[in-house]
């Protein structure tokens, strides 16, 4: 699997979201699927079929919670630097005209709407390794952006 890159303050998050899983998420369906039981004929029983699919739901994102967990990368934000990677703030001008910051993350922690830009995305990929004043043309959906570095920081 590829390396995903995550920010301390995403790792802390996951890693929490995987222990409270562990402890009382599977508790909780523990729980569940005992009342479940008691509720005689588990062939016919549509509570206890529902909680099995809760628990191999619950099952399924722990284990892809550990996995992302194991094959990541902390990045730190960066304040700087001469060139763009994962963990740098950027601001741009897009079309000549616009100014638009992003950090770069990796691509579970992408959100654009907030500032996030995945280093996997078309812009993020694209700026990559570059400097303050190089341009990047990016193709979406509405056509052609050009998009100018004005600052790493």
């Amino acid at each position: 699997m590829a390396n995903n890159y995550l920010t301390k303050e995403r790792y802390e998050e996951l890693k929490n979201e995987l222990l409270d899983l562990k402890s009382k998420g599977r508790q909780s369906v523990g729980e569940k699927l005992r009342h479940a039981k008691e509720l005689g004929d588990l062939s016919e029983n549509a509570e206890y079929q529902a909680v099995k699919e809760e628990q191999g739901l619950l099952e399924k994102r722990i284990a892809d919670l550990e996995d992302l967990l194991e094959n990541s990368s902390i990045i730190s934000k960066s304040s700087g630097g001469d060139t763009v990677k994962v963990g740098s703030n950027v601001s741009l001008k897009k079309n000549g005209s616009e100014t638009v910051s992003y950090t770069l993350v990796g691509s579970s922690e992408a959100d654009p709407a907030k500032g996030f830009i995945s280093n996997a995305s078309p812009l993020g990929n694209s700026l990559l390794g570059k400097k303050v004043g190089d341009s990047v043309t990016v193709e979406t959906p509405r056509g052609k952006v050009e998009y100018t570095l004005v600052k790493i920081g």
